[in-house]
């Protein structure tokens, strides 16, 4: 049980770096404008070197900016709820770190919903606008990141819900096995 949280806790740690990065940075698009190499981020965008914050508020920079924003808050609060899972007292009471793994793998499952809505509302402007506006462009490397955060998170969260049904179904199996059916594990009576 232990391995699989550490795992996702890696997985979260993981993604929780690569969303801060691909957020913050300006590589999302490149693209020649003027016969110069530009590129544009979630805040700012970048001709000849020269970085300009965004002027034009434009709805999907916005709703991207908030999903990215948002996804970034619940994965800390997933990780400070998977470490919390760890804590000497969480080992002591199964319920308590039972309940514990149920909200990492839900705040995991908002960080994905939040990062993917984030990353195709941005795919979708991106194609259907700047890719008629701007002949030679594409997607560079912190939107990359950004999916390469979606894909760890949910590996983290697929790693907590994991670690909550491996010793469901071990102690089901090895009470199955001697003919006595296993108490569910996380249940006092």
């Amino acid at each position: 049980m232990y391995t699989l949280m550490g795992g996702g806790l890696l997985c979260a740690v993981s993604g929780l770096v690569l969303l801060i990065v691909a957020t913050a940075t300006d590589f999302w698009m490149q693209y020649r404008y003027s016969e110069n190499l530009s590129n544009q981020g979630l805040w700012r965008f970048c001709v000849s070197g020269k970085c300009h914050p965004h002027t034009i508020r434009i709805a999907f920079w916005d709703a991207t900016r908030a999903f990215m924003l948002l996804s970034i808050l619940s994965c800390f609060a997933g990780i400070i709820l998977g470490l919390t899972a760890f804590s000497s007292n969480a080992r002591a009471s199964r319920t308590r770190s039972a309940g514990i793994t149920l909200l990492i793998f839900f705040s995991k499952a908002a960080l994905c919903l939040l990062a993917l809505l984030g990353l195709s509302v941005y795919t979708g402007v991106t194609v259907n606008f700047f890719g008629k506006r701007y002949a030679n462009w594409r997607f560079s490397w912190s939107y990359i990141l950004g999916w390469i955060a979606v894909i760890l998170t949910l590996s983290a969260g697929t790693c907590s819900w994991g670690s909550l049904a491996a010793p469901l179904s071990v102690s089901w199996l090895l009470g199955a096995q001697h003919g006595t059916p296993a108490p569910f594990p996380y249940c006092r009576s």
